[in-house]
């Protein structure tokens, strides 16, 4: 089994083993994908970032700041090997943030682009069945966001908004939401912003809930939302939270919403392996289709090819069966479920394989609407009240699994098998 492991500023393939040799901060991970993309994670471009402690620190944390008059002929900006923010004023004017070395934290950075500044590459997420999905326009940034992870309290993970680029510079243009006050060092925001959503109380536990959506400046200060996504007036400060990123974090970069999980917060989750424990638990049971009077098997990924022990679930009631014709409208596709004969669609079912975005260990007992992806009771009642941004400024709740919008109120329902659970 290959990882892909952070090694100074540059990425190895390495073992399972040389990886468990490293100490780990935490994992990001893209919601919509259920523990894979859909061509294979491969390289940078995947559907989960595992952060180490990297061999040499590469952080950087602010020097000084001063006005220049020709930014594009400054010094800090023509210097590769020094890193630095330009907040454009004017065509003539900037103020130039540089930053030096800190050997206390590790240096992370997400975005877009594919060039080498990037340790996560992330694209657009769609909804749904992703295998044939084009993104004409994307809106996330190429340089989106920084993590700064501190080496000796691996709990205190700091976000911030804009990434630097191969010159190792960020530049916020003359139009790029700005501030300085009296009292402040300058700051600003990114066109489309970075969002993030702390949650309220323990991710793990199944207990938390949803909390509030900020955004986060470029300098880490975080502030209310703005009017719309790109609104040019920033929203009031928020003294009272900040960049820290906990357990259960979520991440919105226009485009795409990341998952973090600590480490810490890890070891209360349940593992990829005790997901596939509990599916041969329920086709140990060997549920059984009525009408067919099959043995149905809960697949670990659903197959383009149909086959006949394929699970499927009526949205309306919960009852799970195979495949058959009985009961179907040939005009609207809807069907009657022959056990208690209420009319409605039917979705495959399948088990969420990605362990982060589970919130307890348990029976996979409910499912997503209308999706139909698997997971514990609380995992889905968590992620049924969970908002995720969608365009300029609308929210919507989605399967962690796929993306897909959920329908219906409230999102979910409970399976019920023909077997020896019932």
């Amino acid at each position: 089994m290959e990882f892909l492991c952070a090694d100074g500023s540059e990425f190895a393939t390495v073992t399972e083993e040389d990886c468990e040799k490293k100490a780990k901060y935490g994992e990001l991970v893209i919601l919509g994908y259920n523990g894979y993309l859909p061509l294979g994670d491969r390289g940078r471009r995947r559907s989960k970032f595992v952060l180490y402690k990297r061999t040499d620190a590469n952080g950087v944390k602010k020097s000084k700041d001063y006005l220049v008059q020709s930014p594009q002929n400054s010094r800090a900006i023509l210097d590769t090997n020094q890193h630095s923010i330009s907040y454009t004023l004017s065509r003539n004017q900037a103020v130039i943030v540089e930053y030096k070395e800190d050997a206390e934290t590790d240096m992370f950075q997400v975005g877009r682009s594919s060039e080498s500044p990037i340790d996560f590459v992330v694209m657009d997420t769609l909804p749904g069945d992703k295998k044939d999905a084009k993104v004409m326009q994307s809106t996330i940034s190429r340089f989106a966001c920084r993590l700064l992870v501190n080496r000796n309290e691996s709990s205190k993970a700091r976000i911030f908004a804009a990434g630097f680029d191969s010159s190792r510079n960020i530049f916020l243009g003359e139009k790029a939401t700005k501030w300085k006050d009296d009292n402040v060092e300058i700051d600003g925001l990114t066109t489309n912003g970075v969002l993030i959503m702390h949650p309220k109380g323990q991710f793990c536990g199944g207990n938390a809930q949803c909390g509030l959506w900020r955004e986060c400046s470029v300098g880490g200060d975080i502030f209310s939302l703005r009017d719309s996504r790109s609104a040019q007036q920033k929203g009031h400060k928020v003294t009272e939270e900040s960049n820290i990123l906990q357990d259960g974090t979520l991440i919105d970069l226009c485009g795409a919403t990341l998952l973090w999980r600590s480490s810490e917060g890890l070891q209360h989750s349940p593992t990829k392996r005790d997901l596939e424990k509990l599916i041969d638990e329920i086709n140990a049971g060997r549920p059984q289709c009525p009408v067919g009077l099959n043995t149905l098997v809960i697949p670990r990924k659903v197959s383009l090819v149909e086959k006949m022990n394929q699970p499927y679930v009526y949205l309306n009631c919960g009852h799970v069966q195979g495949h058959h014709d009985w009961g179907q409208d040939k005009q609207t596709g809807a069907r009657r479920c022959p056990m208690c004969f209420q009319v409605g669609p039917i979705e495959t079912l399948c088990m969420g394989v990605e362990p982060a975005f589970y919130v307890d260990s348990g029976p996979p007992t409910y499912c997503f609407n209308p999706c139909g992806h698997m997971a514990t009771e609380k995992t889905v009642k968590y992620w049924a009240n969970v908002d995720i941004p969608y365009g300029t400024n609308g929210f919507q709740s989605v399967c962690p699994f796929c993306a897909t919008p959920l329908s219906g109120c409230p999102g979910y329902l409970r399976l019920i098998f023909q077997d020896n659970l019932d």
